[in-house]
């Protein structure tokens, strides 16, 4: 059975949501990683969670960067093993140079925490290969930073070569800019490297695997990456 591994740094406080997701729900084989811990090669996913890793006292991600998991966590992603950062966890893979871009405050300077609708924009990563081209994930987010950018010669690089993968949008995938959230560039939620093995996205998919918190579309995230990982 593919064996999972979740990250945990000082700070991180949706470790256990990943664990519970992967572990108890889904009943995949799943274990924690120490941030100082470097040792990868028994795990086939890593997952990077969200939280406030070292309190983004300087900048969301900036200081986890520097975490010696983190070294090893790239040469992971670059034997094309399956990376996925949720919220801070796409921040540090950002920090990290892992993943392109910057994230900026909310454009309404406020904490937002809801439900957000996501339309998939590639199903051809191990992350989204089990859903069907133009679904809609019902999947909330809770973010303070959540604000991705990049300048437009960049966003045109990441539209050409597929590296978005989810943009936030109304209940029938219409990505407007009123859905979105905190005024990412493009509706951005989610992007992912130019292999595709590494996806980074700002809503929580752990917090959408059971009906009674309001919803279990989370599930098809990690259930794509499952087959995908058996697959090959």
């Amino acid at each position: 059975m593919p064996k999972f591994g979740v990250i945990v740094f000082p700070g991180s406080n949706c470790d256990y949501d990943c664990y519970n997701a992967l572990k108890n729900i889904l009943s995949y084989d799943c274990e924690y990683v120490w941030h100082e811990d470097q040792d990868l090669s028994g795990f086939d996913c890593i997952v990077i969670p969200g939280g406030f890793s070292y309190g983004d006292y300087l900048r969301t991600g900036s200081i986890a960067r520097f975490s010696p998991v983190m070294e090893s966590v790239k040469s992971f992603a670059g034997s094309g093993k399956p990376v996925i950062g949720i919220c801070n966890g796409f921040q540090i893979l950002v920090e990290s140079g892992i993943l392109p871009g910057a994230f900026l405050k909310n454009n309404s300077l406020k904490f937002v925490c809801k439900w957000t609708h996501l339309t998939i924009e590639n199903t051809n990563t191990p992350f989204t290969c089990s859903i069907k081209p133009g679904e809609v994930l019902k999947i909330p987010v809770a973010h303070g930073e959540g604000n991705y950018f990049v300048e437009d010669h960049s966003l045109e690089t990441l539209i050409t070569d597929s590296q978005v993968v989810f943009r936030y949008c109304d209940e029938n995938g219409d990505p407007k800019p009123l859905n979105n959230p905190n005024g990412s560039v493009h509706n951005i939620a989610g992007i992912c490297n130019k292999a595709g093995n590494v996806i980074g996205m700002m809503p929580h998919p752990e917090r959408s695997c059971e009906d009674i918190i309001g919803g279990t579309d989370g599930k098809l995230i990690f259930e794509s990456v499952f087959s995908w990982i058996e697959s090959n």
